[in-house]
């Protein structure tokens, strides 16, 4: 099954409050994703069992090491207005008094770290769209899982955001060790994510 999209509507030029109603009362079956991304509301199928995994296995990793008064979150939205976004990434980690409180988003630029797990229906938004947005934003730290990357299955960790671009600070195949950097800081085996 892949994404489906729905277009922002006639004229096209709707603003951002348009498009977070849209987001907002877009009934999707559920598990479903409902992203805006690049100004379009898209609705992706639940995730698979090996991407659930995936993301069980980092974050029971992530809270060993995060701050007491950090959360680690998966069905948080991200607002990404300056790229026409709202994404809801695989794992968000922020300071938990962000993400208190009413609503179900946090502004980009509080969050620490965001982990996208890519699928065959979102690969090209996550790697693409998804990293230019999340850098545009300010997010400091970016890590894409990719199983689904010609050749091997690659972790790659983005960070040190400038003018919508990431620097990539470090690129593994599935099986090495990747580092994430302070005040994460996790040496993160990656050989435990499942190959899909």
């Amino acid at each position: 099954m892949s994404a489906l999209t729905v277009g922002p509507g006639p004229g096209h030029g709707q603003d951002w409050d348009d498009l977070v109603r849209i987001w907002e009362e877009t009934d999707a079956p559920e598990g479903c994703k409902v992203e805006i991304i690049e100004g379009i509301v898209t609705v992706s199928p639940p995730p698979s069992k090996d991407h659930n995994t995936t993301a069980e296995l980092l974050q029971r990793r992530l809270y060993s090491v995060i701050p007491e008064d950090w959360g680690i979150y998966q069905t948080l939205g991200v607002s990404v207005p300056g790229r026409a976004g709202l994404y809801v990434p695989d794992l968000v980690v922020l300071p938990r008094a962000v993400a208190s409180g009413p609503g179900n988003r946090v502004p980009a630029e509080e969050v620490r770290l965001v982990v996208e797990i890519t699928s065959p229906a979102n690969a090209n938004h996550d790697r693409i769209g998804k990293a230019h947005g999340y850098a545009k934003a300010g997010v400091e730290l970016f890590l894409l899982l990719d199983p689904w990357h010609t050749g091997r299955p690659t972790a790659t960790l983005y960070g040190e955001p400038s003018d919508g671009t990431y620097r990539v600070l470090e690129a593994v195949e599935y099986g090495e060790t990747l580092t994430l950097p302070k005040p994460v800081g996790l040496d993160l085996d990656t050989g435990v994510f499942p190959v899909s």
